[in-house]
């Protein structure tokens, strides 16, 4: 078979092989950019074999086989969670446009980001970023200045180690990202620190009550705006618990309250003042017994010194008399 028409007979099929790379955005090593058509590579001559020696020379042209090592770039998706902290709600939407992403990238945790970046339905609006996951799932840590995973020591009860089943004092190695975006985070959260022009939908425009309110004594005097003189039991949130089907006639409903921390009344003073009565009076009776053993201890000490000067007395006065 001759090789120049099996080529002859290939190179159109090579070449629309090929011809992709001009309508796709390729990913090299170096960076994002449009690959030029294969089409435009200079042909070379196909070497002259021994066989072709003694025959004439053709000028027949074979293209150089090139390997491309490609990177298809997908579509970069980011989920954001947005939450509003004086509504209560939370809202998720789903970022595909790269250059929205774009002014996400390299920022870190707690930084503040506007809302004009992420669309004109967020325009004044200020998010403050609180955390968020890679594509595997791994929690993003504060301190952590890479935007890489990486395995840190952590001890029990530290963000990112629950620590079930470890000991005082040990520490396991654990997987976190970094605190640094990239984009490589599938998940964002978002707060909103101002709000802007419009109400967002779904977010600013709806209000969630809190189904349980404050249980310390500060924070409920904070929240009723009352004084130190004021009863804080008269302002407890209390939750209604309906009544059950099949119920007697005549049940009244049940209601629940938390029990209040911190809580400063005359009783739970009265019983501080007997604690600190009991202790000083055991601290008392604990000294009194202390310095009665000492001078028990003294007079037992001073009467085998006694004893012991008659015992000798005794024994110089035998062999003297020997």
């Amino acid at each position: 078979m001759d090789p120049d028409s099996t080529l002859s007979r290939r190179r159109p099929e090579i070449l629309q092989n090929l011809q992709f790379n001009l309508s796709y955005r390729c990913r090299l090593v170096g960076g994002v950019s449009d690959l030029p058509c294969p089409s435009t590579i200079r042909p070379r001559r196909r070497p002259t074999l021994v066989s072709e020696t003694q025959q004439p020379a053709q000028h027949t042209q074979y293209y150089r086989p090139v390997w491309f090592v490609l990177f298809v770039s997908r579509i970069s998706t980011m989920k954001l969670n947005l939450a509003d902290p004086q509504t209560g709600a939370q809202k998720k939407i789903e970022v595909e446009d790269e250059k929205r992403l774009q002014h996400l990238y390299d920022m870190r945790l707690a930084m503040e980001i506007d809302g004009d970046d992420l669309g004109e339905e967020y325009r004044g609006y200020i998010f403050r970023i609180m955390g968020g996951q890679d594509k595997q799932g791994f929690a993003m840590k504060q301190g952590v200045l890479t935007p890489n995973r990486v395995r840190l020591l952590m001890s029990k009860n530290t963000p990112g180690c629950r620590g079930y089943g470890m000991r005082s004092g040990e520490r396991k190695r654990k997987s976190v990202r970094g605190c640094i975006i990239s984009h490589q985070i599938s998940v964002l959260n978002l707060l909103v620190v101002k709000n802007g022009d419009s109400p967002i939908e779904g977010l600013t425009d709806r209000t969630i009550p809190r189904r349980l309110g404050p249980k310390r004594a500060s924070n409920i005097r904070k929240l009723f705006n009352l004084s130190k003189d004021d009863d804080v039991r008269k302002y407890v949130i209390r939750r209604e618990i309906p009544v059950k089907e099949g119920a007697k006639e005549g049940a009244k409903p049940r209601s629940k309250a938390p029990k209040i921390q911190r809580l400063v009344t005359p009783q739970g003073i009265q019983r501080k003042r007997k604690r600190y009565a009991r202790k000083i009076a055991s601290i008392t009776a604990s000294r009194a017994a202390a310095a009665e053993y000492e001078k028990l201890l003294a007079q037992r000490n001073k009467e085998a010194r006694e004893s012991r000067k008659t015992s000798l007395s005794k024994r110089r006065s035998a062999r003297e008399q020997s």
